[in-house]
């Protein structure tokens, strides 16, 4: 079943261990991850990180100043229950096919891979 959410924000960092800072578009490369970002590479686990929107709004009514990004999470997005989502989903936003690969970090992104489409 085909599920519809949408991408809030997309964003980059050239440093690990970083927040990202919200950019305008991204390119992928399959395989590898975005271009530009830090975290790109032949990573076979965790090339992207995904974070929903919601998770934000929840640390905002704790009283934090979060904002896309801050979480180091490559794509913020709203309308997707991403926990929920198997390892092996997919997501397709335009002409870019994502694999879930990991649940989890520090702050509950889950991590997919880039396929081609």
């Amino acid at each position: 079943m085909e599920k519809q959410g949408r991408i809030v924000s997309v964003n980059i960092s050239g440093k690990r261990g970083v927040k990202k800072t919200p950019v305008e578009s991204i390119d992928v490369e399959p395989g590898h991850g975005i271009r530009g970002d830090a975290h790109a590479g032949p990573d076979p686990v965790r090339q992207v990180s995904l974070l929903a929107i919601e998770s934000h709004r929840k640390m905002i009514a704790k009283g934090a100043d979060v904002r896309p990004g801050d979480f180091a999470e490559n794509i913020t997005t709203e309308g997707i229950d991403l926990l929920s989502l198997p390892v092996g989903s997919r997501l397709r936003s335009g002409t870019v096919e994502m694999e879930v690969t990991q649940h989890g970090k520090e702050c509950h992104t889950i991590s997919v891979n880039l396929r081609e489409y």
